[in-house]
């Protein structure tokens, strides 16, 4: 008893010994839990080696990357002795921004530090989106005789699809909208004589090429064009992804040379901002006049890309400038390009597009550029642009950035007309069945074609809307669905006497405006020609290469050599020769089909359903 009490006694002086022994009398303290003026009283003399502090997650990874077999964070530091680590000299707020420090550093902190580098991810060879879809049905016109959708002036899917035959990749089915394809092309529509009346709408009806028993009808929507010395002064945001992602030649690199197209076209009266984001959004050109290029251009020339995609607060802090620089009466409008991969922060689509909704009705519209391959999310950035009132093309070339940003300038700028929507009654004494090429994801209720609630597509300056209908005349033959057992014949009616095949209303409303208006016209049978016109020729052999592309379900007895044959006899003067392009794009998506269907070289797509 006595050696135990002896024992404690000579223990406890020991302690008392290492205690005093402390430079402050408090006792020993960590240079890590010391206060910031203990430090720096500290900094001439050799501080003890501090513990070794828990291993931040990239260290865990890393070292299980390299076989560590951990299960817990106790196992993986007992292995981190055995890992070489390899790292980059990165300021503390970049590391923020990317994600890699969790949280700001205390102010006594060095400004560099030593951050470990991820370890590398194996990405799949294609993570690219496209909504689900299905083509439209056959309608039988006794049983469903009103068609109504809203209007679509995007291109994005055509030059995507481009993009993908260039390249040697048969397009996934997702990927192909039949009516983006169509309206990337221009027919000669006749226009408007002022904007008194914002747009004009014409048709013709002819036998279909693939079918001589069938029809096509086409609807032609040609805005009023404005030259772009009198378009209105233009508030301009341009919101740029510069993240990790985009670091690719055919993303930023082509971002940057398609914006200076664009500023080249700038005037004086026009401002401009640029916003960029990646981990966090930031503003790197605040409004500036657009004479002021050199300076535009300059900010364009320092971007770099690097660190997560935080779209969310993008939008956010663009739609904050051009709230900011908002011009009454003027263009208001955000150019978003990106190839859409959101990863931080707000990433739901239907968090973005409410967003987007939102300030749609404040007088901000959205346009939408698409980027780049392997991950660019063509659901989102199409989404979007509906959401936003606004356009959405995908820039795979050079040449095709003139197109969208200086050529198309003033129907991608300003918009004369609002909420488009097309309805077309057919007459079931006249026609049988009908079906409309493209346009699915815009598809409308009957009931929604005069409810101004209802939002809709809207028209540029100068745009050409197009729409197809395969129509099969009662009496034909050519009838695709069965008869019904208990069906009625339908009553003789006033159409039919008259000799209506059927009869066509458009609503829009000009801009500012709550009310719609309508416009209605005749369809007649008398007006069906015997042979179809050359544009006519041309949008059927483009929905036709369309519909073999998704399986070519639909073009009865043509094949890949009637499409090619049939857009080579319509290619017209072909200024730019787009349409040649098209014929070559036929030749060569043929030959990917040949090989196996495509099925090995597909990309490896997650489709997303509506």
């Amino acid at each position: 008893m006595q050696r135990t009490v002896l024992a404690a006694a000579l223990f406890a002086a020991i302690a008392l010994s290492a205690c005093s022994s402390a430079p402050d009398g408090r006792g020993a303290q960590s240079p890590s839990s010391a206060p910031v003026d203990d430090l720096e009283r500290q900094a001439s003399v050799p501080p003890p080696p501090p513990p070794v502090p828990p291993a931040p997650p990239a260290e865990i990874a890393l070292a299980k990357a390299r076989g560590a077999e951990a299960r817990d964070a106790d196992a993986a530091r007992a292995h981190l002795d055995q890992v070489v680590v390899s790292g980059t000299r990165m300021r503390a707020e970049e590391a923020m921004a990317v994600g890699m420090l969790a949280a700001p550093a205390p102010a006594s902190a060095p400004l560099l530090y030593e951050m470990v580098a991820p370890p590398p991810q194996s990405q799949p060879a294609n993570t690219e989106n496209y909504a689900e879809r299905e083509d439209n049905p056959v309608q039988r016109v006794a049983e469903q005789p009103v068609s109504t959708f809203s209007i679509d002036v995007d291109t994005g899917s055509y030059s995507n699809v481009r993009r993908m035959v260039r390249q040697g990749v048969r397009p996934p089915t997702d990927a192909v909208r039949a009516e983006e394809f169509i309206n990337y092309f221009d027919y000669g529509h006749p226009g408007p004589d002022s904007l008194d009346t914002p747009f004009r709408a014409t048709t013709e009806v002819a036998p279909a090429p693939w079918d001589a028993r069938r029809h096509l009808l086409m609807i032609g929507i040609k805005g009023f064009d404005v030259p772009k010395a009198e378009l209105p002064p233009a508030n301009l945001v341009f919101l740029f992804d510069t993240s990790g992602s985009m670091n690719s030649p055919d993303k930023l690199p082509l971002l940057k040379q398609s914006f200076a197209e664009l500023t080249g076209q700038l005037r004086a009266r026009d401002r401009v901002s640029i916003v960029v984001y990646a981990g966090s959004a930031g503003l790197v050109l605040p409004p500036t006049a657009g004479d002021r290029k050199d300076e535009i251009l300059a900010a364009l020339d320092r971007l770099e890309a690097g660190g997560s995609t935080n779209g969310g607060d993008g939008i956010r802090l663009a739609y904050a400038m051009a709230r900011r620089g908002f011009v009454e009466g003027g263009v208001n409008r955000v150019i978003l390009a990106t190839d859409g991969d959101f990863n931080v922060g707000t990433v739901d689509g239907g968090s973005l597009e409410t967003m987007v909704a939102d300030q749609r009705k404040s007088g901000i519209a959205l346009t939408t550029l698409g980027f780049g391959t392997g991950n660019y999310n063509d659901h989102l950035a199409e989404r979007l642009a509906d959401a936003g009132d606004g356009n959405h093309a995908y820039i795979d070339t050079l040449q095709e950035a003139r197109k969208v940003l200086v050529e198309e300038m003033s129907s991608t700028l300003l918009t004369i007309a609002q909420d488009v929507k097309i309805q077309v009654e057919f007459n079931p004494a006249q026609v049988a069945e009908y079906r409309l090429i493209g346009y699915e994801n815009r598809m409308l209720a009957r009931e929604d074609f005069a409810n101004d609630k209802v939002d809709a597509g809207d028209i540029g300056a100068g745009h050409e809307v197009t729409a197809l209908y395969e129509i099969t005349l009662a009496g034909s033959g050519a009838e695709r669905l069965p008869p019904l057992r208990y069906g009625e014949a339908q009553p003789a009616t006033r159409s039919a006497q008259s000799g209506e095949l059927a009869h066509l209303r458009l609503r829009y409303k000009r801009p500012g405006e709550t009310a719609s208006r309508l416009i209605e016209t005749p369809i007649l049978r008398s007006a069906i020609r015997a042979q179809p016109g050359e544009s006519m020729r041309f949008a059927a052999s483009v929905a036709a290469w369309a519909d073999a592309l998704r399986g070519g379900e639909n073009l009865a007895q043509w094949d890949w050599t009637a499409i090619a044959g049939g857009a080579r006899a319509a290619q017209g003067a072909d200024r730019w020769r787009l349409r040649a392009e098209f014929v070559d794009l036929v030749e060569a998506s043929r030959a990917l089909v040949a090989d196996g269907e495509g099925a090995a070289g597909e990309p490896q797509v997650s489709a997303i359903s509506r």
